[in-house]
């Protein structure tokens, strides 16, 4: 094979690959509250201003005194306070306004979550030290060093610990505290909330309103058609 054209296929084909990665990048959200710093974690922190989209498989980030709300496409609510981490690990369409499939991770800080219209089924939750399992609900959660804490607001949901050990939130208030003390985890259920998000809906307007998806229909790109073996997959 002549060398320079073997070397302007594998320029090509890289050109390709780095086309169908940037196109990937899946709209499932947008920014209505921003306020003072919050952004996107990759290579390098991105700032997030309101009206700009959330990405599938991203990470966000807020800073101190910083606060933030997004409203999915299917009308999910997400509010993160201040020093707050939180990672969309999946989210997989059922159609331009639903999931069949949706899994968030709240690394660390506070935040409140109102489903929106996905099946309930869809949604998974997870902090570093419990799983939640949502059946229409707003919850509080705060995640924390060697603690996390679930209060129920309106609904109902089930917080396990990754060894199954499980409480069933029923009421409002209904409290899970889930606790690492020397590599042991614990979880207790209580009707007095230990702590809410309110103090951070009451520090920011705007941060704890609920809308409905307020953008355009989510930016849905077609997947590449290719043999899977061009960009190493």
């Amino acid at each position: 094979m002549n060398l320079r054209f073997w070397l302007f296929s594998i320029l090509s084909s890289a050109a390709l690959c780095a086309g169908s990665s940037a196109q990937a990048q899946t709209r499932v959200g947008e920014a209505v509250v921003i306020q003072n710093e919050v952004v996107r974690v990759a290579a390098t922190t991105t700032p997030i201003n309101v009206g700009d989209s959330m990405l599938r498989d991203e990470t966000v980030r807020t800073g101190t005194d910083s606060a933030a709300r997004f409203v999915m496409a299917d009308s999910t609510n997400l509010s993160l306070g201040p020093s707050a981490t939180l990672k969309l690990d999946r989210t997989v369409f059922n159609d331009e306004r639903s999931y069949r499939d949706v899994a968030i991770r709240m690394t660390t800080g506070a935040f409140r979550f109102v489903t929106g219209r996905s099946d309930k089924a869809a949604y998974k939750i997870t902090t570093p030290l419990a799983t939640i399992g949502v059946r229409g609900t707003t919850l509080d959660i705060l995640s924390q060093r060697g603690r996390s804490v679930v209060v129920l607001q309106d609904g109902a949901a089930s917080v396990c610990t990754k060894s199954s050990q499980c409480v069933q939130l029923t009421q409002p208030g209904d409290t899970a505290i889930i606790t690492s003390t020397g590599g042991r985890v614990s979880i207790t259920k209580s009707n007095t909330p230990p702590w809410t998000f309110a103090a951070n809906c009451a520090a920011s307007a705007g941060l704890c309103a609920v809308n409905q998806y307020a953008g355009a229909s989510p930016t849905i790109m077609p997947a590449v058609q290719d043999d899977g073996m061009l960009c190493g997959r």
